[in-house]
């Protein structure tokens, strides 16, 4: 018997959830009051799965999302989530024909590119996916850090950390959030959920929920600049001394000094003598604000948010440039969503892009443009991996000096 891919219905929709557990390797037992939960905000026109015999044995997911790029605009995003394949159903293609469906109709849609996180990392170069933002993560051994342990409170002439609780987080932190997503490149946009997720307002089954601590700074002049959310264990050595680990969930700040004093707070929290900082960008201040940066030992560094362009004309018109300078690019696109020949022109009054006729500078795939997009990647690297073909003499050099970025992307949530 064929499979059938195609888009869920309502009636078929506890049985995607039950594959999209099982894909995950949770409990395919769903709660009683779970589907109609997720169903009301789980828009079924974008939910794809694939049915043998009536079960469904793979699923596919994608919705609206916003990217800020270099520069500080918004683009409009298909967000690919919730993909799985059952065991029974692997090599079989189905991934690829719910993908290369999405893919077609976001590009219908208007989309300029897609994203998404990837569990594995040899999946999605394949679809025309590439690599464009990392994450770190540190773990800090605060008695060896050199910070004061007296410390009360932050020494910048007046700002200030409070603790707060989640009605405060839903009030102040959506603002916050989107000041501080028009700075950072690679952030995408937080909706009202996310913010009941993240609070407790709204818990899911299979995510049980404990309360956080959340401190907000606010500077000198009484503005919310930044916001810190963790969590913390309670762990006692035999000597009878406090070995307990903070667990940042969530930090967003708008200012150095936000940044400077919300690390420096939840170190001087008493008891605690590890703290973990979550995903941060690969460039995070982190260790440098410490006395002694060897004490924050890196525990990840790993590929994180993936790109994928669907309209190179756009996407190269909306962001920004470092240098005036000028490229042709030969994009290869085997999906035939996104390739051609393209100019490049970026100059201080923004950045020209158009299909051309003119013999190419580089020549290279969609997945490779998906990862120098950002700015996390440079061309030279690439071309010395043979990704990347310099067809004239130090062009690799010069789309560096176009793409690259001050400080690295970063995409602080998972999706």
């Amino acid at each position: 018997m064929s499979v059938d891919v195609r888009t869920v219905t309502e009636s078929e929709f506890p049985d995607w959830l039950r594959a999209l557990a099982t894909g995950f390797l949770r409990s395919p037992v769903l709660r009683e009051d779970e589907t109609a939960e997720r169903l009301s905000h789980m828009g079924l026109s974008r939910m794809r799965g694939a049915f043998d015999g009536g079960r469904c044995v793979a699923t596919y997911r994608s919705f609206a999302q916003e990217l800020t790029v270099p520069g500080g605009a918004a683009v409009p995003a298909s967000a690919v989530t919730q993909v799985t394949v059952s065991p029974t159903h692997r090599r079989r293609g189905l991934l690829s024909r719910m993908m290369d469906a999405d893919l077609a109709a976001a590009k219908e849609r208007g989309d300029v590119l897609s994203t998404l996180i990837a569990a594995e990392y040899p999946i999605y170069g394949r679809y025309g996916f590439g690599p464009a933002a990392s994450v770190t993560e540190w773990e800090i051994d605060v008695p060896r850090a050199g910070l004061d342990a007296r410390w009360a409170g932050p020494g910048d002439g007046g700002g200030r950390v409070d603790l707060a609780d989640g009605a405060d987080v839903r009030k102040l932190g959506p603002e916050l959030h989107e000041r501080f997503r028009a700075v950072q490149h690679g952030a995408i946009n937080r909706d009202e959920r996310w913010w009941q997720l993240g609070t407790g307002q709204v818990v899911m089954s299979f995510q049980p929920w404990t309360e956080p601590f959340y401190a907000v700074y606010r500077s000198a002049r009484g503005e919310v600049e930044g916001l810190m959310t963790y969590h913390a264990d309670e762990k006692w050595g035999d000597g009878k001394q406090p070995l307990n680990t903070a667990t940042v969930r969530d930090m967003i700040a708008v200012s150095p000094a936000a940044e400077r004093a919300l690390w420096h707070f939840v170190c001087a929290v008493d008891w605690i003598t590890t703290v973990r900082s979550g995903y941060r960008a690969g460039d995070d201040l982190l260790p440098l604000l410490l006395p002694d940066p060897r004490a924050a030992r890196t525990l990840t560094q790993a590929d994180f948010l993936w790109v994928r362009l669907l309209d190179v004309v756009r996407a190269l018109e909306a962001r920004t440039y470092a240098v005036p300078a000028s490229l042709v690019l030969e994009v290869h696109d085997a999906a035939g969503l996104a390739g051609g020949r393209f100019r490049l022109e970026a100059s201080a009054d923004g950045a020209v892009c158009a299909p051309s006729a003119e013999a190419p500078d580089l020549t290279l795939d969609v997945r490779e443009l998906g990862a120098l997009y950002l700015g996390e990647e440079s061309a030279v690297r690439l071309a010395a991996l043979g990704r990347v073909a310099e067809e004239s003499a130090g062009a690799a050099a010069v789309a560096d000096a176009l793409f690259r970025t001050p400080r690295r992307p970063w995409c602080p949530d998972i999706f």
